[in-house]
């Protein structure tokens, strides 16, 4: 079991998708994007394998929690920094989102 001090050590912050475009090189279906997290932390890339539910255009603007302080990942040539968070639901992965527009960078609490 995980404990409470474990969770804190977490960095989950809310971002907005500012770029999306297919990521060719994954073996397995993904977007990569560019996340704004503010003036703090600032613009963030991520894979995301959220392609069964999102188009990438309908992906810009949207806000997005993801952690932000785990070591960047290398995915084929790309290097992702954070991990945007979703929900392993029918169909494929739901992104996690405020409900209803807060500041990029808000951690969650």
């Amino acid at each position: 079991m995980a404990s409470f001090a474990d969770f804190l050590k977490l960095d989950i912050r809310v971002g907005t998708i500012v770029e999306a475009q297919v990521f060719e090189k994954a073996r397995r279906p993904a977007y990569q994007l560019r996340v704004d997290f503010g003036p703090e932390i600032g613009c963030k890339k991520s894979s995301a394998q959220i392609t069964a539910h999102y188009r990438p255009d309908e992906l810009i603007g949207k806000q997005v929690l993801a952690v932000v302080n785990f070591p960047p990942r290398q995915i084929a040539d790309f290097m992702s920094e954070v991990l945007v968070l979703g929900t392993y639901s029918a169909g494929g992965v739901v992104l996690i989102t405020p409900e209803r527009t807060v500041t990029n960078g808000d951690k969650l609490g």
